[in-house]
């Protein structure tokens, strides 16, 4: 399906770097800074497997994004792919699933936000939320390369404090009992239970690599660069999550990480004895971050489907001097902040993942689908890469279903 709306175009601006700081500005501010303590306190010693595993379920499907991108490089990636493997009703489900996903975990990012900032302020959480969203859509409005290089200083800065954060709290993995418990596999069916509700959770903090697709449309070259991009920003995502959920397992003290609104703040302190609000407001630098790239993608999104006619092609309108989607950007920032003043964080941040985990599946299948036809310019093996990163996906689903039921 070729583009259908007219007039002007988004503009091609981004490079691998920015491409990359992009990913990394979703998924590092996203999960350590808003949902540590919620899985510490969930999954506790087997908090780094969790994060290990979601990581490894998204590495087996960002392999597919990368095949995908390839042959469709355009924004709103995942309802082209669905749509081009089953259709236009899997194309929307596809498109609006990611949308939401986007949505609603800005949502998160934006409750996580006014945790960090109620430490230090006082401010009512809704005063927060909307003069918040206020500013970001308006930044997000401004320009594509504007936004994203705001993005990538900010990104600098909270990648920079986690590795301060790691480097402070390696010694406490140098103790051999310590990391023996925390490599230790789940004994039994209610750890193991623990340990997938936690991945299903942290699997929200990875939700970034593949938002990277979706910028297709104003990459310099997509076919060459989104694949290293998407490659570069999960890797380093990995590193990092499973370290810091390592370190703060391994705190004598991790109950009250757990239970703070500013887990990684007190980790710090915990760690170093120093005060915890500089990284308070780093991490709410960092949130802020989070969640402008996310409006950003959304509206990417928005935009993709409504030029491929999936979406009412009011969606599609693009501003003649800064060619960002006005329309669209708007709606997603309205949207957040409905949610954010509605819903509990860890109830959005479930919901998250459990849309994220249905629509990388149906991603899969479409790979798979389409790499059995005679016209699939690559391998046909391909297919098959596709049908087991659908099956990884669809199980991790499936199990939290079906926890849910026996416990319910």
């Amino acid at each position: 399906m070729e583009p259908s709306a007219t007039g002007p175009t988004l503009r091609r601006a981004l490079g691998v770097p920015l491409l990359v700081f992009y990913g990394l500005g979703v998924t590092v501010g996203a999960g350590i800074f808003a949902l540590i303590g919620e899985i510490l306190g969930i999954a506790g010693d087997h908090a780094p497997l969790a994060f290990l595993f979601a990581g490894l379920i998204a590495a087996t499907t960002a392999r597919s994004y990368v095949i995908l991108s390839r042959r469709y490089p355009r924004a709103a990636g995942e309802a082209l792919y669905a749509n081009a493997g089953f259709g236009p009703l899997a194309g929307r489900i596809a498109g609006l699933g990611v949308a939401l996903t986007g949505i609603v975990s800005s949502a998160v990012i934006t409750l996580a936000f006014a945790g960090y900032v109620g430490t230090l302020t006082g401010l009512p959480q809704p005063v927060q939320v909307v003069a918040l969203l206020t500013v970001l859509a308006a930044v997000a409005s401004f320009g594509v390369r504007e936004s994203l290089v705001l993005a990538a200083l900010i990104t600098v800065l909270e990648v920079g404090t986690l590795a301060l954060v790691a480097v402070v709290g390696l010694p406490l993995l140098a103790d051999g009992e310590v990391l023996s418990r925390l490599t230790t596999l789940p004994a039994d069916r209610a750890a193991l239970d623990l340990t997938m509700a936690a991945a299903v959770i942290a699997f929200f903090a990875f939700i970034g690599f593949e938002d990277i697709v979706n910028m297709a449309e104003e990459a310099k070259a997509p076919e060459r660069m989104l694949g290293p991009a998407i490659g570069l920003t999960l890797a380093v995502t990995i590193v990092l999550y499973v370290l810091i959920a390592a370190i703060a397992a391994a705190v004598p003290d991790r109950a009250a990480i757990a239970d703070s609104d500013a887990p990684l703040a007190d980790l710090f302190a915990g760690l170093t004895g120093l005060p915890a609000a500089p990284i308070s407001t780093i991490a709410a630098i960092a949130m802020v971050n989070g969640i402008l790239i996310q409006v950003v993608m959304a509206s990417r999104v928005l935009y993709g489907m409504a030029n491929e006619g999936l979406l009412p092609v009011w969606l599609a309108a693009v501003a003649p001097r800064r060619r960002t989607p006005i329309r669209a950007t708007v709606a997603v920032a309205v949207l957040v902040a409905a949610l954010a003043l509605t819903a509990p964080m860890l109830t959005l941040a479930q919901a998250t993942g459990y849309v994220t985990l249905a629509v990388f599946a149906l991603i899969n299948l479409s790979l798979f689908r389409l790499a059995t036809r005679g016209d699939w310019p690559g391998p046909r093996r391909q297919r098959w890469w596709g049908a087991f990163g659908a099956a990884l996906a669809a199980g991790l689903l499936l199990y939290e279903a079906q926890r849910h039921l026996i416990a319910g």
